[in-house]
């Protein structure tokens, strides 16, 4: 194929695929990311040697060619371990390539910290990936050099060595003098917020690796957290605003018939299920068969799914519902944002919705199967007593995280409340929501406690027990109050 054709190949080119660069060729062998008419990286043959290949197309080629070309060598050029830019070129008119060495059987810090996430906070394990993170971003920094893109998927451990990639997000203040505190700043807030929240107790800690590395400028920790909450709100953001857009993560068709929103990795194993999910729940085996709701165990794909369908009970009921947001559309929302936040909810994986000239009838929100006992039937043995420690603190930490990010769940009844594999999971999020006023969120903070404390007799052992132990928000209103 000739280079100036890739940007009209589409999302999924077939591969092995054959790019004419100039006089040489270039064998495509595995795609790494594809931004369809922009951007194609892959794994690929050049001259007899393995290459990671990134590839420019479309109007804005040429400025992702140069970004990235500057990037890379703004890294090697101030001694930073980055893989070597072996060769590039530019068509006027059809885009630019990049072909860098391939570091075979390299593993990201993203994968690495993906073996050792479930331990208990600041693990050994954490906090040798996390230290080894710092002190790469301490180089860079100390080189004034910054990533905009900075997370541990752009850092590499090869052969002992980790290596900084993507040069297209590597921008400078002064080449080979120390970032000023402010734009540290800024960067490490960004890198701790892609951590899960319940690490920021112990920011001050790995902030030793940086500083043993970097120590130019006193970090406080005040403005630190302070460009943490700002950088978390931006990606919270930023994601929630890709839940409806066809992009690397959803495959999305809109139309006057309806609207089918599915992760694009599950787009095949779904196809099925997508195309008739009522045959699906009327073979599946029953959860709920209410009239407003109709819930269904189901097996898809090789996998055991759940399939929720909100139900349109008549013309006044429809007359209600057509015109504003479908309750699928509501769940499917909140279970990304509690998934994206850290809280514990069957990951959400398709969103359908039918609809007549654009009005809209029934929804169908399709998640993972979770399983486990509910939290009524897990502590039915304790009515009398204490429930196991591990399982009490799983639940302080649930409602710690929903203090923390303000988030009400509506309907706190015990069969909401799923234990697995060491934590507890929020289901059924029909009026899940997270606040912005403070006041209100405590008053329905103080009604999801007081629901959940209502699944156990008031005179009960365990109900004390749990009153005791479970926080609430009263503290945080004065505080709030006070100001």
């Amino acid at each position: 194929m000739k280079f100036s054709l890739l940007c009209q190949a589409g999302r999924s080119p077939s591969l092995p695929l054959s790019i004419e660069l100039g006089q040489d060729e270039l064998l495509l062998q595995r795609w790494l990311r594809v931004l369809p008419g922009q951007r194609y990286v892959a794994q690929a043959q050049w001259q007899g040697r393995a290459v990671l290949a990134k590839l420019m197309v479309g109007g804005r080629a040429e400025r992702h060619f140069t970004r990235e070309r500057e990037g890379a060598q703004a890294l090697a050029g101030q001694g930073l371990a980055t893989p070597a830019l072996l060769a590039e070129g530019y068509q006027a008119g059809a885009g630019g390539w990049l072909l860098f060495e391939y570091l075979d059987d390299a593993c990201s810090l993203w994968d690495a910290w993906n073996t050792v996430a479930h331990e208990a906070p600041l693990s050994a394990g954490q906090q040798a990936v996390l230290g080894a993170a710092l002190e790469v971003v301490a180089r860079m920094h100390a080189r004034g050099l910054w990533q905009s893109d900075l997370h541990l998927d752009n850092l590499l451990r090869h052969a002992g060595q980790l290596y900084l990639i993507d040069g297209g997000g590597v921008h400078s203040e002064q080449v080979g003098k120390p970032l000023s505190r402010q734009r540290v700043l800024e960067n490490l807030g960004l890198f701790f917020a892609q951590l899960p929240s319940v690490l920021d107790p112990f920011i001050e800690e790995l902030l030793v690796h940086y500083i043993l590395a970097n120590d130019s400028h006193a970090l406080p920790m005040e403005a630190l957290l302070d460009e943490i909450g700002k950088a978390r709100a931006r990606r919270l953001r930023d994601y929630l605003g890709k839940l409806g857009r066809d992009c690397s993560l959803f495959s999305v068709t809109r139309g006057l018939a309806g609207l089918e929103v599915v992760r694009r990795q599950d787009k095949h194993e779904l196809e099925a299920l997508l195309a008739d999910p009522d045959a699906f729940i009327g073979t599946g085996r029953p959860l709920k068969q209410g009239g407003s709701a109709t819930v269904a165990e189901v097996e898809a794909g090789g996998r055991t799914l759940v399939i929720k369908r909100y139900n349109i009970k008549g013309f006044t009921h429809w007359l209600k519902r057509f015109w504003r947001p479908t309750r699928a559309w509501h769940s499917w929302v909140e279970g990304n944002r509690l998934n994206f936040l850290g809280i514990a909810t069957p990951e959400p994986l398709a969103l359908l919705e039918r609809r007549t000239l654009g009005l809209r009838g029934r929804s169908y929100l399709i998640t993972e199967y979770a399983g486990g006992e509910d939290i009524i039937t897990r502590f039915r043995p304790y009515l009398d007593g204490n429930p196991p420690e591990a399982e009490l603190q799983a639940l302080v930490r649930l409602l710690q995280a929903m203090l923390r990010e303000r988030i009400s769940h509506g309907d706190m009844k015990g069969t909401n409340l799923l234990w697995k594999d060491g934590d507890w999971l929020l289901i059924d999020l029909d009026a899940t929501r997270q606040h912005r006023d403070e006041r209100s969120f405590h008053q329905a903070f103080a009604r999801d406690r007081a629901r959940l404390l209502r699944n156990w007799p008031t005179d009960s052992a365990l109900h004390l027990s749990l009153d005791r132990r479970l926080p609430n928000s009263s503290c945080k209103l004065q505080a709030a109050s006070c100001k």
